[in-house]
């Protein structure tokens, strides 16, 4: 999660405009004397009011015409060449994950498939997560159209992210600690969380177009299932040791995202190292967190089948969320930052 720091005018400016003279004792001398209309003709006034009233209205409905004409037309041979196109981004980028990651990770897969308890606690887990990915995208939008988000962007930040953040982590501890099958609790703490989650995505939808949200969505679906994939078909608990290396690594991707708020504005250097840090790092970090995850859902459900723990999906669900979230908002950024490049 960053923060952005909001530069506001020093006192500079406003000492300036208080001291300056005003223009109308400078323009006292070189104005002449208003010119007396009370005699004038009413009738040749409202002539000219309504005979340009008239052009006004004839220029302004043909310049209004030209712009509704120009905005109105599409080419839809443009269009349907770039849905091809995201679509076929998408398949690269779920595809080259996929082998990617098997080549480098998954020499070794286990044998004799995936059991069936182990592939109805996986699917059940996945139903969850994409069922709260849902519930975040439909209220982020709902704070939209209420005009929350724009509230909650003028409130001071520290105040925002401390305190989204302990509502956050709060209602997933709650979450965690109601028993499965308590289902009414558990699925109001969770309802809470995945809302705690939207507000801090809501702003997202803000600064970034629907078809640049859509496409970032599509691209971290990809990346999450071809590593999901790997994560299944790999050996029995091959990718539980790197729990330990990816909780440091997010910790410093995290240390780099409060970078901003320390590090003086003339640093430039060092802010874009740790922004890149940041974005990249990331993505790699929570990339990895995606591949543990699945793994250690698996290891859950051998668990559950011995009697030793519940069945608990809602739990489980969490951290993919948490995944998803981290990948999305960075495929986001970068997509923003190729659109401003063209």
């Amino acid at each position: 999660m960053s923060f952005t720091l909001t530069l506001r005018a020093g006192l500079a400016p406003r000492l300036a405009m208080q001291f300056a003279k005003p223009p109308s004792a400078m323009r006292a001398f070189h104005q002449s004397a208003k010119q007396n209309t009370f005699f004038t003709s009413r009738t040749a006034l409202s002539s000219k009011n309504s005979s340009s009233n008239i052009l006004a209205r004839l220029r302004g409905s043909s310049r209004s015409y030209q712009q509704q004409s120009g905005y109105a037309y599409y080419d839809p041979t443009a269009r349907r060449k770039e849905t091809v196109r995201k679509l076929i981004i998408g398949g690269a980028i779920f595809g080259g994950t996929l082998v990617a990651v098997n080549v480098m990770f998954n020499g070794e897969s286990r044998e004799g498939g995936m059991p069936k308890f182990e592939r109805q606690y996986l699917n059940q887990t996945f139903l969850h997560t994409g069922l709260g990915v849902g519930i975040i995208g439909m209220t982020a939008y709902q704070m939209l159209q209420s005009g929350f988000v724009y509230r909650l962007m003028q409130t001071n930040p520290w105040v925002v992210g401390i305190g989204g953040l302990a509502l956050s982590i709060g209602s997933m501890i709650a979450t965690r600690s109601v028993d499965p099958d308590n289902y009414v609790p558990k699925y109001a703490f969770w309802a809470v969380f995945n809302a705690t989650q939207a507000a801090f995505v809501a702003p997202l939808m803000v600064m970034a177009p629907p078809a640049l949200l859509a496409r970032a969505g599509l691209y971290t679906a990809a990346m999450m299932g071809s590593i999901s994939i790997v994560g299944a078909t790999a050996k029995q608990d091959k990718y539980l040791y790197i729990g330990g290396p990816l909780l440091a690594g997010a910790a410093i991707v995290a240390v780099s995202g409060f970078a901003p708020l320390v590090l003086p504005a003339t640093a430039v250097r060092t802010l874009a190292v740790t922004e890149n840090l940041w974005l990249w790092g990331g993505l790699a970090v929570f990339g990895g967190f995606t591949l543990y995850d699945v793994q250690k859902v698996l290891h859950h459900a051998r668990l559950a089948e011995r009697g030793l723990i519940k069945r608990d999906p809602v739990n489980e669900s969490i951290s993919l969320e948490l995944d998803f979230l981290n990948i999305f908002v960075r495929m986001v950024q970068i997509l923003m930052m190729q659109q401003r490049r063209k």
